[in-house]
């Protein structure tokens, strides 16, 4: 028996927040962006701000000092962004965006004046970005008395962890652990947010530390980092979680006093080309008028602010990949609203959503539901789009968006997992939001660039990554109300991806017979589909009944034509067409 949710009522229907499970993310900062003419040359130091082409500027001084306001520059004095300037073409100028400080509770009344002054070109108040994570479903508030208080031994939750078995369930991260390089030796990921918890058992590997800003000091925040980094690096030991990708080196920009823009930017100077960035964050769009709402709706990716796009437009530039969150505001990204310029945004920003303006490069990833019955509740269909989850064209690849086993409390509580007084120990079973998703889609990502480092091949740039998850994995499943064509795009299946990123690393032929093992010997290994390929039986543990649909079919038509893949004697891909 599962707990049936009602996931298609979308968020906010049930309640104060999504699908009934209301709360806020405290702490979150607007900010207050100047963007200069770039004719006038700005330069702004502590002193004031001045011209280096001698524009009169002695207006923008004056209500500066008036106003008991400052004005400096969003990403690095100008020598510094000359010094480690991105290579490649449509860079934005990050030179000409101007963080304006002093006026949190007068950001609104401020802009339009700062917007009027000589040498500006606009201004815009960005509100406050959160975590893409969402509330529990089927917890019951009885929930917390039954956690361990100070569990001595921490057991082994590997099990709870599907989005790590083989595709279609998981990404079939224990396959990549198998090859060199496949557990993310090499790759370093930097997770951009706000806060973690580093002293947690099992983040003591391969943790670097935070990179840029000061973490903020909020429960809340706190568990949904330690959270993420679970996902992607969590140790692999003897107890509690391991991360997809283990040996990846994690690291954490908070955007806590410098703000979202600049910590992309601060962890991309931080990389070399192959490594990732992660943005596990979103913010109230223009649906409601950017309106800040427990239950998230509207809400949508950072890279439609035009700072926000220019930072990550620098770290793609650079070869860093950047996977964000696509948000949680039930939203479809393909939508009209978003293509409207607000009047506070330059004249030259063209909505990054719609595929015929320039890419910010990123790669945005969608809510899927797990398989059902996966901790004894039902999302819906497996892989399809979870009700709160933006959707569109724009959307390049899914993860799991309910039911993530890895560390950290549930919002500001103990571990629903594993709860007692020591917060070094928790352990939740219900990360969620596209903020679960994105973790699992990295964890994909550095398995596969650990691979390419250990074959001597280079990394995969941001590009050629985006169009690997979209042209390879399990497909995204239709949901009643929510079909396939509201995209949030595959979830990632390494085993596949490697037959198109190493093609000289693993064989090729065309089956000859098949044996469908429907009672596998010894009982406790999966079954398993052999195909006869070059010589000799090559196995593919655990087939999809659409899988063994096909093969069949192909066989009993007496001229069959099933391509496979293989490395080893283990099978992984394969192209029926006859």
């Amino acid at each position: 028996m599962t707990d049936q949710v009602q996931p298609e009522q979308g968020p906010g229907a049930s309640g104060p927040g999504p699908d009934g499970a209301g709360f806020t993310y405290r702490k979150a900062e607007q900010e207050l962006i100047a963007v200069a003419r770039p004719e006038a040359r700005l330069r702004a130091r502590p002193e004031g701000v001045r011209s280096a082409v001698g524009a009169d500027v002695s207006a923008l001084n004056m209500f500066l000092s008036d106003e008991q306001l400052t004005m400096e520059p969003l990403f690095g004095s100008e020598e510094r962004l000359q010094s480690t300037a991105a290579s490649g073409e449509n860079v934005p100028d990050l030179t000409l965006f101007y963080r304006v400080r002093g006026s949190a509770d007068r950001a609104q009344e401020l802009r339009s004046r700062i917007a009027a002054l000589p040498g500006i070109d606009t201004a815009y108040v960005k509100p406050g970005a959160v975590p893409a994570s969402l509330g529990s479903v089927g917890q019951s508030s009885d929930d917390n008395r039954k956690l361990k208080e100070g569990a001595p031994v921490t057991p082994d939750f590997t099990s709870r962890q599907g989005y790590l078995r083989p595709a279609p369930e998981g990404v079939d991260a224990y396959w990549a652990w198998q090859r060199p390089g496949g557990s993310g030796q090499g790759v370093t990921v930097i997770d951009v947010e706000g806060a973690w918890q580093f002293g947690h058992e099992d983040l003591s590997a391969k943790l670097a530390g935070v990179v840029a800003g000061t973490p903020l000091t909020d429960l809340a925040w706190r568990n949904h980092g330690t959270a993420v980094i679970g996902v992607i690096g969590g140790d692999r030991n003897e107890y509690g979680i391991t991360g997809v990708a283990p040996d990846a080196v994690t690291a954490a920009a908070s955007i806590q006093d410098i703000g979202t823009a600049a910590a992309v930017q601060a962890a991309a100077d931080r990389l070399g080309p192959g490594d990732i960035v992660l943005i596990e964050l979103h913010r109230p769009g223009p649906r409601f008028d950017f309106e800040v709402r427990d239950d998230q709706r509207g809400y949508i990716p950072l890279e439609w602010w035009p700072d926000d796009f220019a930072a990550i437009r620098y770290a793609t530039a650079k070869g860093v990949v950047v996977v964000a969150a696509a948000g949680n505001g039930g939203e479809s990204l393909d939508d009209a609203v978003y293509e409207r310029r607000p009047d506070f945004f330059p004249e030259w920003w063209r909505n990054p959503f719609n595929p015929s303006n320039q890419p910010s490069g990123a790669i945005l990833v969608g809510a899927g539901a797990p398989p059902p019955g996966t901790h004894g509740r039902d999302h819906g269909p497996d892989r399809s789009r979870l009700g709160f989850s933006n959707y569109g064209g724009r959307v390049d690849a899914q993860g799991w968006g309910r039911e993530v086993t890895t560390t950290g409390g549930f919002w500001d509580r103990p571990g629903d997992l594993q709860g007692g007084a020591e917060e070094v120990v928790w352990y939740t079973d219900t990360f969620s939001g596209t903020s679960s998703a994105s973790p699992v889609v990295v964890g994909s990502l550095a398995c596969l660039q650990g691979m390419l480092k250990a074959s001597g091949q280079e990394p995969m740039d941001p590009e050629r990554a985006r169009q690997l998850l979209r042209t390879t994995g399990s497909p995204q499943q239709d949901a009643p109300g929510r079909p396939a064509s509201q995209r949030i795009g595959n979830r990632p299946d390494i085993k596949a991806a490697v037959s198109r990123l190493l093609p000289e690393a693993v064989g090729s032929g065309q089956a000859e017979r098949y044996w469908d093992e429907l009672l596998p010997y010894p009982r406790e290994l999966p079954p398993r589909l052999r195909l006869f390929v070059a010589g000799t039986w090559r196995n593919l543990n655990d087939p999809s009944p659409e899988i063994r649909h096909a093969v069949h079919a192909a066989f009993a038509g007496g001229r069959p034509d099933v391509r496979v893949w293989f490395s080893d004697d283990e099978i992984v891909g394969l192209v029926v067409t006859g």
